[in-house]
């Protein structure tokens, strides 16, 4: 695999993080990369009280039987387990609650989602619970070099197919990637504060696609460094 240290389209905090991560990969220290700081900062929740009250809700769902299969974490990367919940991490309860809002919301099953595409997939974890969800999935993760080569080992320590190439789990790095294909079968669009972390001109060229997938979940922070995502995200939703 190569290791390409490129910022374009990254805003500063990014830039900065990208150097910390080409680091850790040039030196191999992958053993237990969800215990650095820098990692957990940009792509891990902690031990915080809200996640007790996403754990609670799943608990109290109807389909938590299946939430709870999806809850158990695992040992790549040596995870924080939540302390009110060993079993799991509060990454792990954060991204299935936010699944289950999306079954919820849209009225959907998530076994029947066969087509996924992830903006910015962080480490893996919501690609890894799609991989518990079906088997039939098709996965893509758009995202940087660095952060696809974390991907890859993350993934394939789980013993997933995942690679570069049209794999079952894909990962690319190149805008020219984007395959939005109007006829996927139950497409999925995920960006999970992705897309209020990368500058405008990436958002324009990446917002004209969202459309042609069957549902979409976008969640955001109100503002990222010099961007007012609350108003970007409204006028995307009206566009939609």
């Amino acid at each position: 695999i190569k290791i390409n240290k490129n910022n374009n389209n990254l805003k500063k905090t990014h830039i900065i993080f990208n150097e910390n991560l080409y680091s850790l990969l040039k030196n191999r220290k992958l053993k237990k990369f969800l215990r650095y700081s820098f990692i957990q900062k940009i792509f891990f929740v902690h031990n915080r009280l809200f996640i007790l009250k996403e754990l609670n809700e799943l608990k109290n769902s109807e389909n938590w039987l299946f939430f709870e299969k999806l809850l158990i974490e695992d040992n790549v990367g040596d995870p924080v387990r939540y302390f009110l919940y060993p079993r799991s991490s509060g990454n792990k309860i954060n991204h299935v609650y936010h699944l289950s809002c999306l079954e919820k919301n849209l009225n959907i099953k998530l076994q029947n989602i066969k087509n996924v595409f992830e903006f910015g997939g962080g480490y893996g974890c919501m690609a890894r619970i799609f991989s518990q969800i079906s088997e039939q999935i098709k996965y893509k993760i758009y995202d940087t070099n660095l952060v696809n080569c974390l991907q890859y080992y993350y993934l394939k320590q789980n013993d997933l197919d995942v690679g570069f190439d049209n794999n079952k789990f894909e990962l690319v790095n190149d805008l020219r990637d984007f395959n939005f294909n109007k006829n996927l079968e139950n497409s999925l669009f995920i960006a999970n504060w992705s897309l209020s972390e990368v500058p405008l001109s990436l958002r324009e060229k990446v917002s004209k696609s969202i459309e042609n997938f069957d549902y979409i979940m976008i969640s955001f922070q109100k503002n990222f460094e010099d961007i007012d995502n609350l108003e970007y995200f409204e006028d995307l939703k009206e566009k939609l």
